[in-house]
Parts: structure tokens; sequence; C-alpha cells
């Protein structure tokens, strides 16, 4: 172990960074946590593989390597990049300069707002042009975007983000610290509302922006990164409720040149990219709401990509010589939800209605038919087994059809008969017949609702800003909606947004739940800095969520995303973004 690069590296960060480097070199963490643990804190590539060269590794392999990882400012130059024209023919393998990459894609479910955009067909587009300041690194590591680092105080409650210098906007003008402020400030009031206030954002030059929390929080930089959609940058003077399409613009690698709902989005390469001339001449987004038309599309060279598809109607992609298929193992799940603030499934008797579902489903069997083994359980809370912190002691709750019967009975209710709402969304509406066939065996007649990602997101969370508060005095955002039904949440490096959003907050929570204990339990979560406090106090958080059951979450799936072989440079966040300013066509 080299001492000396320890203590040097060690006086040029703060607490919390020292605390996971002496984790790291007593081995109280692995290399991959380390890595992600430190990408979080704003520890550079090049600094945590010099710590892990000085504390001579660990043997957890399956781990990147982060002195080969990317460089987030790497890539084709403009200056030194290839010449379209008079340059040598690449070498096999290599990316071609030129060409445009057409990309199936789920149609949008909702206005393509930067702010309120709430499932991956929006994202899609929107992301193509539109930046985090953290972007996504190796696994569930954060690298630099917009911002070149960021660090924390002492306590994780306040972050301070250096900017990356000669951003352009698409319609001109720098990208500054005013840009960040005024986003954040818009976010204060709606995505970010339980982390940061209007007031609580600085800048303390052009390109250094300072953020107060409201509560410590030792992994905010995901809430800035594409794991929370919703917190992309935009230019200072956009104002709530700007939709992209009506005033195109970004600092991404590609520039909106057309969008149409019923048929995709086009875009130009945008040649002065801070990333460098992307090797796409253009990127075309092609919608369509049918997993089979999608699949057909890409083996029948209609598309060169696929963002996301279900494993019904794959077996021909999975066996294609020419198709790369990439399975991504995270967070991303299946909520059923019930409305527990009135109605049949609340009160004491919607309690056990509310169990009587969550017995009557058999997981294992779930994964096998809806998604052929691609996922991992659900204990109906959203901390999956990806996460390092989840605790597995929680014990798993199986099928039992004459304990889910016997509830009924005693909630008054045998033979219950109600509709269940679900978006035609990949796997969702399989899994939706599925459930219906396991739940006739505990005596309840299901009617289905499955209907286009088109309107259904407008039943999910019907009303917005309600005048109903909830307990704390908040509005409850997501007010209206059916009773119960099922709604898909994407991977997230970690699990806050799900926390906050569906359970905590007003924002998506469909099920209407209101616990000043679990929200209490969130926020001890959220100020936890080191991996132990971590694990320690998300025990509390799954139990709660696990134990009132506003939602059954069966099971997490694995990502599934498609693209030609000669197809190289897509990163596939898993949620429904693909970054194409590095992708290209080989030889």
């Amino acid at each position: 172990m080299n001492r000396s690069v320890l203590r040097r590296i060690k006086g040029e960060v703060g607490p919390l960074e020292n605390e996971l480097i002496d984790d790291f070199a007593s081995g109280a963490v692995t290399r991959r946590t380390f890595l992600v643990r430190g990408s979080v804190l704003g520890l550079s590539v090049a600094t945590m593989g010099s710590l892990i060269a000085a504390c001579g590794g660990d043997d957890d392999t399956a781990s990147p390597d982060p002195t080969s990882a990317p460089d987030a400012t790497s890539g084709p130059d403009a200056t030194s990049g290839p010449d379209a024209t008079d340059a040598p023919p690449p070498a096999a393998g290599e990316i071609m300069q030129g060409g445009v990459l057409r990309i199936a894609s789920q149609r949008p479910g909702s206005p393509l707002d930067p702010v309120a955009m709430d499932n991956i067909g929006s994202y899609t587009p929107v992301v193509q042009s539109f930046e985090y300041l953290c972007g996504k690194g190796e696994g569930a590591a954060l690298e630099p975007m917009l911002a070149e680092s960021w660090s924390p105080n002492d306590d994780g409650s306040v972050w301070t983000f250096n900017l990356r210098q000669g951003v352009k906007w698409h319609t001109g003008g720098d990208f500054t610290s005013a840009d960040v402020v005024a986003t954040l400030g818009r976010l204060a009031g709606a995505n970010l509302g339980a982390s940061i206030t209007p007031d609580s954002v600085k800048a303390i030059d052009d390109h250094t922006v300072e953020v107060t929390l409201l509560n410590a929080d030792g992994q905010f930089p995901y809430l800035l990164s594409p794991y929370n959609p919703q917190a992309s940058m935009t230019p200072a003077d956009y104002e709530l409720g700007t939709l992209f399409d009506q005033r195109p613009d970004g600092t991404g690698a590609f520039v909106l040149e057309s969008f149409d709902l019923a048929t995709g989005a086009n875009y130009t390469a945008n040649k002065d990219w801070w990333g460098g001339v992307p090797y796409l001449d253009r990127l075309e987004i092609v919608f369509s709401d049918d997993n089979a038309t999608q699949i057909n599309g890409l083996l029948g060279d209609q598309v060169e990509a696929v963002i996301q598809f279900a494993v019904a109607d794959a077996d021909a992609l999975f066996n294609s010589d020419a198709v790369t298929v990439e399975s991504i193992r995270g967070a991303g799940h299946r909520q059923i939800w019930f409305n527990v603030r009135e109605g049949m499934f609340s009160g004491e008797n919607g309690k056990k209605i509310r169990e009587a579902v969550a017995l009557g489903i058999d997981r294992p069997k779930l994964i096998e038919q809806v998604l052929q083994g691609r996922g991992d359980i659900g204990n109906d809370h959203p901390i999956a087994p990806v996460y390092e912190y989840f605790d597995p002691t929680l014990p798993q709750r199986e099928r039992d059809v004459e304990r889910a019967m016997a509830l009924l009975e005693e909630a008054g209710v045998p033979g219950l008969a109600v509709t269940m709402y679900a978006p035609d969304l990949q796997e969702i509406a399989l899994l939706a017949e599925v459930v219906q066939s396991q739940l006739r065996d505990i005596g309840m007649d299901i009617t289905l609702g499955v209907e286009s990602t088109a309107t259904f997101y407008d039943r999910w969370c019907l009303v917005y800003d309600s005048a109903t508060p909830r307990s704390d005095g908040t509005p409850s955002q997501c007010d209206g909606g059916a009773d119960f039904g099922i709604v898909d949440y994407g991977n997230r490096g970690t699990p806050d947004r799900y926390l906050v959003a569906a359970y905590a907050t007003g924002e998506w929570n469909s099920a209407h739940y209101d616990s000043p204990e679990f929200n209490a339990a969130v926020k001890a979560y959220q100020a936890t800095v080191d991996l132990e406090s971590r694990k320690e106090a998300i025990k509390l958080v799954q139990q709660i969520a696990h134990d009132d059951i506003p939602y059954v979450i069966p099971y997490f799936y694995n990502t599934l995303t498609a693209y030609k072989k000669n197809v190289q440079g897509i990163v596939s966040t898993g949620l429904g973004h693909y970054y194409c300013g590095k992708a290209g066509f080989t030889a």
C-alpha cells in the first residue's frame, strides 16, 4: 500500500471523501462500491485510479477499471477528428464519420416538458439535446457532463458544482451558472421540491454554483443526472410549461429539426458540441407503441436500434447474429398501486385487501412467464437487490392463496370485482394478464383497462396541484387517478426518486400514500454519508413500505436494449435515455 499517495490525496479532499478512502483502504467496501460512491462525491476517474493503485485494488474483478473508463471530454474532436471527405478508410471495428442512426422508441406519453415529463417516450427525444450536470458513468457511477466536478461540505448538506466552460446553447450564447440557478429554481417547485427551495441555489461566479439542501443528502448528484430525467439543464429564460418541441434548444450532441407525435423526431449533429463533432450526421427517432413492431423494424433494417423492448416476441433478436443485445440488471420495476387514502383500498379493510393481493400473486412465476427469468424478485418496496445497501434480511413475501382468501373474507369483499388499469408498454400488458389470472385463484374478478401510453398517464396521476394538502401541508399533486393499476418506474442509480416521488411526496404518488413515519425514515436514510449507516437506515424504509403495502412490487426487471452489430458507442442508462454523441457505424 502506497501510504504517501493516500496521504497526499486525503489532504486534497473533504471529510466525506476521506471516510470513503479509509473504508476502501481497510477493505470495508469493495472496488465497485468505491467507484460508485467516489463518483457521487465528485472524485475524478484519475484520482480513483490512483487510489486503487495505491491500495493494490481488490478481488472485485467485475467492476470497471477507472483508469480506462471513457473520459467525459474525449471523443471525436472538431479539429483533429476524421474528415468525411478525404480521410483514409477506417480499420475494421473503428467508427466511421457520417451516417444516419434510426432508433425505435416508445411514443411519448406526455408533452415534451423537460420539467414535467414522466415516461421513457418523452425522455428519449428531450435528452438528445438537453443535458445534465452529472452524466452516466460505468455501471451505477456518475461522470462529469455539464459540471466538470462537484464536492460536498462535511455533512452533505451543501454541494458545489464547477461548470464546464465553453459550452454553447444550440440557439447561441454561453451556458453559465445563471442557467443552472434558473433551472433549479424551476425544479424547486416541482421535481426537486423535497430537496431545495428557489433560494437554495447561488451562483458563486459564472461557472460555480452552490446548492444548500433542505436536508443533508449524501447522494444528491444523482438528482442532477439522467437518473432524475426532469433535472436536465434548460436556458435561464425558459418558463415552466415550455415544451421542447415548441422551443428547441440544448447543449447536447444533436439539434432538433422536427417532431411529430405520430411518427418521430429528427435531429442533426451539433458541430459545436463541447464533446467534439459527433460521428453521426443525423439522428432519427421512430415512434411505435408496439413491441413486436419495434423488434421487427430492427430485424428488417427499418431501424438500427431499439431503446427498450420486452422479451415477448424477442426470440429472433436474441438469436440474431446481426444484433447486439444488452441486458442491464438494475432497479427498474412495475408498481401495482392502490388508492390507500379513500375507497375500497383504504382503512383497515383496505389494508387487508392490499395484503390479499400481495399474497395472491406468484412472483417467481411472474418472473418466469413475463420476463423469461430476466429479473429479480420484489418484496413490495423499491430497494432493489442491486443496491449495495439492500437489506436481504427482510422476510420475502410468498404466495399464500388460503390466507389471501381469508383476508378478503375478513374485509367483507369475497369475490371482489375491480378494474385494473395499465399502459400498453413493453411487458406490462402481459403482466396485467398474468396477475389477473393469478388473483382469480383468490376469488378476485379483475377487469383489465390496458390503454395507450398517450392516454394512460392522464389517468395515472389525473389531477396535479390539488388543493387537498398532505399531512405535512404540502400539495397532494397526484390527487386524482384510478384506484387500482400498474405503472412503470425505470432504472435509477439510487432509489431516492422512487422513495420521494412515489411515497414521500405527492408528485407521482398514485397511491396517495401519506406516512409521516415513512417520510422520516427516508430523510434519515438520505442524510447518511457512509455505507454502513445507509445499510442500517434502509432497513426501516424497506420494512415500512413492505408492511403498509401502498404498492405491490412483484419484480425488478432487466432492461433490454438492442442495436445492429455495426453500431458502436451508444450509452444506455436503462431508464430510456440513449446517448449517441460518440456513437456511429463501424466499417
